[in-house]
């Protein structure tokens, strides 16, 4: 039985790894002046761009979002079978669950909404944004902001205001709106605005957080708020016949009080009022029973949100400060030399095979 090699006849030897290192640096080597001044010039580059590029700030609230959900439910479950209650749907989650909220932040109906709220007493977040962004200069070609105005009501805005606003939303949403959870297994989550405008991140920040957290415990609550509101109204009514039937009751018991045992009809009225009185009673026991799981079910689902950090001048901020953007512009452009250097020398070698 012929032995078989485990290794290839191709492979390269470790003198012969050595000897390409050590060919490679000498190379590079003798190429110090070219990579020297690539070094030189990224280091004037990286200098220049620290001091035109303009500082990010970071505008960060956090919150803890928690909702009962199905749990809740089922522990009231056995309660409300004794008294007689079905609670059929009550409690489930609907449209708004888990990280449903996070995408609401994302949405276009909440950025614009937060874009047309004021920003002072003269102008608006949008306006704020196109100033902060230089988009008057930017979009020159397109369109004439200056001519714009989206102080009127949403309604009368014309095609030119809802494709501005639909353009600037899309720019928040990609480039300087961040919302996350920290981890997954917690229930905090964390919305970062970033902008060159210091005021206009936070102010933006503050006002899309407030803006989302109402609009969601609104139409996380609006079915069972309504369901309880509805129920306190026949509540109400069926108190009002109950107090009436009693009244009236009353009314006949006093209009013959000594009625005579033998006459029946004497007393046919005044059994009519006490069934009217039984009966309203018992209707109005059960509206309360379900009032009262209506209401235990509304506190369930209303989703509890506390603020746990809320963005503070002066905001966390990132720039390339003077040294960074030397060292950062020396390296980089010292390897891109590097690169190329390398490149051409295997070219002009495989054209020497050639």
């Amino acid at each position: 039985m012929s032995r078989t090699s485990h290794f290839s006849t191709s492979q390269f030897t470790f003198r012969e790894v050595v000897q390409n290192f050590i060919h490679w640096i000498r190379f590079f080597s003798s190429q110090w002046k070219i990579i020297l001044l690539a070094a030189g010039v990224g280091t004037g580059l990286g200098a220049l761009i620290s001091q035109v590029k303009d500082p990010v700030f970071h505008a960060e609230t956090s919150f803890v979002l928690e909702e009962e959900g199905m749990s809740g439910i089922g522990q009231m479950s056995g309660i409300a079978n004794l008294l007689g209650v079905n609670l059929g749907g009550l409690g489930t989650n609907g449209l708004f669950q888990g990280d449903n909220i996070m995408e609401l932040y994302r949405s276009d109906r909440m950025l614009e909404e937060t874009l047309l709220s004021p920003f002072d007493n003269d102008n608006l977040l949008v306006d704020r944004f196109i100033e902060s962004e230089k988009l008057e200069e930017k979009w020159a070609s397109s369109i004439d902001l200056s001519s714009l105005t989206f102080s009127q009501t949403r309604e009368n805005h014309g095609v030119n205001q809802d494709s501005v606003l639909k353009e600037i939303t899309k720019i928040i949403r990609e480039k300087q709106l961040v919302v996350a959870k920290p981890d997954r297994k917690l229930s905090i989550i964390q919305v970062i605005v970033s902008s060159k405008d210091e005021a206009f991140a936070k102010q933006f920040n503050e006002t899309l957080v407030s803006k989302v957290n109402a609009f969601y415990l609104e139409t996380k609550t609006k079915k069972t708020g309504e369901n309880l509101r509805i129920l306190q109204i026949q509540a109400d009514s069926v108190r009002a016949i109950l107090d009436q039937s009693l009244g009236t009751l009353a009314a006949e018991q006093d209009r013959i009080p000594n009625a005579n045992p033998l006459l029946s009809t004497a007393t046919v009225n005044g059994r009519r009022k006490q069934i009217d009185v039984q009966t309203s009673a018992a209707v109005f026991q059960e509206i309360v029973k379900n009032l009262e799981v209506a209401k235990i079910n509304h506190r369930i689902n209303s989703p509890l949100i506390q603020l746990i950090d809320s963005p503070k001048l002066p905001l966390e901020r990132t720039e390339i400060r003077l040294v960074k953007g030397m060292v950062y512009g020396a390296f980089s452009l010292g390897f891109l030399a590097l690169a190329l250097l390398y490149l051409r020398r295997i070219y002009q070698k495989h054209l020497q095979e050639v």
